[in-house]
This record gives structure tokens, sequence and C-alpha cells, in this order.
């Protein structure tokens, strides 16, 4: 009678590949054109803000666009801090 030992489980024990979801590759494409997206919007904001800022310091007109641009940073470093934290997840 041959009695099997703990090291000679563990030996039979394989060691899994790792291996990418299904649908990953879409997954991480859509990822990255959200990114695109959020980059292309707070440019816009930017630069509507700017435009509007110069406007109304032309026509002297009530200032609310530094709020605008305030607003557009803020959501720009809350957006590009959330693709970080996406980026290190993934």
């Amino acid at each position: 009678m041959i009695l099997a030992t703990a090291t000679d489980t563990l030996a039979q024990i394989g060691n899994p590949t790792p291996e990418a979801p299904p649908l990953s590759d879409k997954i991480l494409q859509l990822v990255r054109y959200f990114t695109w997206f959020i980059l292309l919007s707070g440019v816009t904001a930017i630069t509507y803000a700017g435009g509007r800022f110069a406007w109304e310091k032309w026509t002297g007109g009530g200032l609310q666009s530094p709020k605008m641009v305030a607003g557009a940073m803020i959501g720009g470093a809350v957006a590009t801090s959330a693709g970080t934290i996406m980026n290190a997840m993934i």
C-alpha cells in the first residue's frame, strides 16, 4: 500500500494560465472611446467658457463665465483622475 504525502498532492495541481474574459477587447475599446470623448468635451467646455468670458468682458455684461471655467477645470480634474483610477484597475 502506497501512502500519498502532501507534496505529492501539491505537485499534481497545475498553475492555470490567465485568460482574458470574453469581449474584454471590446470593453477596453469602449473605455478608450469614452476617454477621448471626455477629453474632447473638456477642451470644448474650456474653449466655450473662454469665448464667453471674452464676450462678457467686451460687452460689459455680468461675469458668469469664470464659474464656467472653474467648473470645466474641476470636471476635467475629476475625469482625469477617474481615467487614471480605471487604468490602474485594468
